[in-house]
């Protein structure tokens, strides 16, 4: 076992549970705005928005807010929403909105401990500055990481960026993550090492084929990285 490497972690939906918050919003939001008959076309509807709005404004619970509000207008034939409406969407929201605990996905908490004592970690995220950190803070896991980065998008300038800015050897930093589009590719594009741990609620824009050659390792769960690190 090869120890002081670098590991690189992903935090939405590697270390703590976050789609699956919005999907329970997304599933209440179409029970009370879509149509009987229409609900798959409502989501086909939001799923275009969504991907629409990342690319435009970014991510978080205030774009996705925003991506509910253009949704619920385009299912009233344009009519803007209403107050009513709005005070709807906010109430439906508040587990998002209110951050003050994350739900750890099973086993982080020891395997990271664990990992801190042999190798360097970072935690490596995308989205608003504040949302993140918040989400961060509230993990209770933060002290494990020796450096904490969030930005606007993962992309393979990201990575080398990174990389170049902490003297990272590619050979030996491993990029650990859920997202395909985003921890996977880019950082193999990069010249990076990575680690694959699939999650069922992985959201649907972070989807992307990826060739074998692209994944130097993948497991099933989040404590079997104990067993390579």
């Amino acid at each position: 076992m090869h120890t002081d490497q670098v590991l690189i972690f992903d935090a939405d939906d590697t270390l703590w549970e976050n789609n699956v918050l919005f999907e329970r919003v997304i599933d209440n939001f179409l029970d009370w705005a879509a149509d009987p008959g229409r609900r798959e076309a409502a989501r086909a509807l939001l799923d275009r928005i969504e991907a629409a709005n990342a690319a435009a404004l970014g991510y978080g619970a205030t774009v996705f807010r925003q991506s509910l509000v253009d949704c619920l207008r385009q299912l009233r034939a344009g009519r803007a929403p209403i107050t009513e409406e709005l005070a709807r969407i906010d109430e439906l929201l508040v587990p998002l909105t209110d951050r003050g605990a994350v739900e750890l996905i099973p086993g982080v908490a020891d395997t990271l401990a664990a990992l801190a004592e042999r190798h360097h970690l970072l935690l490596l995220t995308k989205g608003d500055q504040v949302e993140q950190r918040t989400k961060v803070a509230a993990s209770t896991i933060d002290h494990h990481f020796r450096g904490i980065h969030i930005v606007a998008e993962k992309t393979v300038h990201t990575y080398r960026r990174l990389a170049a800015e902490l003297g990272l050897d590619p050979g030996r930093t491993w990029m650990i993550g859920n997202s395909p589009k985003s921890d996977i590719a880019p950082a193999r594009r990069a010249g990076l090492r990575t680690v694959f741990i699939p999650h069922e609620h992985t959201w649907v824009l972070e989807h992307e084929e990826i060739g074998p050659d692209e994944v130097t390792l993948q497991l099933k769960a989040f404590p079997e990285l104990l067993g390579h690190f």
